[in-house]
């Protein structure tokens, strides 16, 4: 995020007295604009009657873009997703030059997946421990040093595939702290009730940084070499890095968070194993109705659907008989989704649950309505709302998992997270490959679609049920006693 204009002053600290006394003196002092963040619903915490503007503006899609911090990080996000794409458009074809194994590009991507199955409460543990802007930081700059080093290594055509792995292997190990810490962070920079507007801001910055890298790929190969883009995702690494002393919380609370590893109130007072954070991260999370729940929806969508770059390439180049292009149409009409769906999620406020299941059964519905699609016209018009659907649902899932839990437990939380993301996204593919083996493309999609569906149904069927048994049962009326005498 380059700096746009000086960098802003650091806010004076408040007093509990100025988070419970709205309309006090110092209120009434300091006006409040969007610049400064403090704004109805800041993280201060004082309301005051708003205006029907007002109320516009709290939910607007980029609101949290009136906070300079995030515009200031908004931008280095998109400078690095570039450099990533950069690197990824070439990565694959540079294993195939090397060892003319399409086999080895799936080892090296699954090498580098590794670390966050096996370690990635380690990571979500070690986020919450170490200061949060430190943290990130420096795991920019170790990528970044990473990317350097590969990149010296295919100039010099030094690189072999057991240097390759072990690259591989390292940047996976990064990034089991880089992903928990450079998430936190970023929802730092907004008042809790910005996040939806952070976290859709954060996925059209990626495909906006998808779309840009690519060409760029071509760009930088054609005119200086595979290197060139391994040289140019470092130095993205490296900017970010830059950027990040300079970036500050909205919220008190969250300015602490950055700058030490804890509050006192969430220190263990006795020295603990090494292995005992990781273990609260896990037992937090499982007792956590609500995260539990949203696992369980993600996991069997992840498995039964989404994958659309398998699904439809198959439905489209085998029933529907098209070809190369028409699958690009198909491919394009999902971004085009996508980043609708990411504007439209960012007006969301406090998403739940609920949403996210009836948002994931309904396009685990139109998954099986596009199955049996007879043509490609109408293949194109169902899979816009399936991207607009799939995007809301996972800004919704996504603000959930960052905000609920409380905030010196979210970098475990993640970590919990990332390692059971990472085994249902190595398991999906392969699963949904031996259904259209037997089933085929169509029966594929219907199958998933009907499992999802029938599967959150099902759970919310039982969650109704529960709370009904759980409920008290009303009290009947005391019934007079009759004297003797009656």
């Amino acid at each position: 995020m380059k700096p746009f204009s000086a960098f802003p002053a650091i806010p004076k600290p408040r007093t509990a007295s100025d988070e419970r006394e709205p309309g006090s003196a110092r209120e009434q002092r300091e006006p409040r604009s969007a610049s400064s963040g403090r704004g109805p619903g800041s993280a201060s915490g004082r309301r005051e009657p708003r205006s029907g503007t007002d109320r516009r503006e709290d939910r607007a899609p980029w609101r949290s873009l009136r906070h300079r911090s995030m515009r200031w990080w908004s931008f280095a996000n998109l400078v690095s997703n570039t450099g990533t794409w950069m690197q990824l458009t070439v990565q694959n074809l540079l294993v195939l030059q090397i060892t003319g194994s399409a086999a080895a590009t799936g080892l090296s991507l699954s090498v580098q997946a590794a670390p966050g199955l096996l370690l990635g409460l380690a990571g979500g543990a070690a986020v919450d421990a170490w200061p949060r802007k430190l943290t990130a930081a420096a795991s920019q700059a170790v990528l970044g040093a990473v990317a350097f080093t590969t990149a010296a290594l295919v100039a010099f055509d030094q690189l072999t595939m057991p240097v390759l792995m072990v690259l591989a292997a390292v940047t996976g190990l990064i990034a089991t702290v880089d992903g928990p810490a450079t998430a936190l962070l970023g929802n730092d920079l907004v008042p809790t009730k910005d996040v939806p507007s952070a976290i859709a801001l954060g996925s059209v910055v990626h495909s906006a940084g998808r779309l840009i890298g690519v060409a760029l790929a071509g760009v930088a190969v054609a005119g200086f070499g595979t290197a060139a883009a391994y040289a140019a995702n470092g130095l993205s690494f490296l900017f970010v890095a830059a950027v990040i002393p300079f970036l500050r919380p909205a919220d008190p609370a969250n300015r602490a968070a950055s700058t030490i590893p804890a509050t006192p109130a969430a220190r263990p007072k006795k020295r603990r194993s090494r292995g005992t954070g990781s273990r609260d991260g896990l037992v937090f999370f499982l007792r956590r109705p609500r995260l539990v729940a949203l696992a369980g929806i993600t996991a069997v969508s992840a498995v039964f659907g989404r994958n659309y770059s398998l699904t439809l390439a198959v439905l489209v180049t085998g029933p529907l008989a098209g070809g190369t292009e028409e699958f690009g149409t198909v491919a394009t009409v999902l971004a085009v989704g996508g980043i609708a769906g990411a504007v439209i999620a960012g007006r969301m406020q406090n998403p739940s649950v609920r949403l996210v299941a009836a948002l994931a059964a309904t396009g685990a519905l139109l998954q099986v309505v596009a199955g049996l699609s007879p043509s490609l016209a109408l293949l194109i018009l169902l899979v816009a709302p399936m991207a607009v659907v799939e995007s809301v649902s996972d800004t919704a899932g996504t603000t959930l998992l960052q905000t609920d839990p409380p905030p010196h437990m979210r970098g475990r939380v993640l970590g919990v997270w990332r390692s059971a993301s990472t085994g249902w996204g190595l398991a999906g593919p392969p699963l949904l490959g031996l259904l259209m083996e037997f089933a085929g493309p169509r029966g594929a999609l219907v199958a998933g679609g009907l499992v999802i569906a029938g599967t959150i149904g099902a759970g919310a069927l039982l969650h109704t049920r529960r709370r009904a048994s759980a409920a008290p049962a009303p009290a009947s009326a005391p019934v007079p006693e009759l004297s003797a005498a009656a």
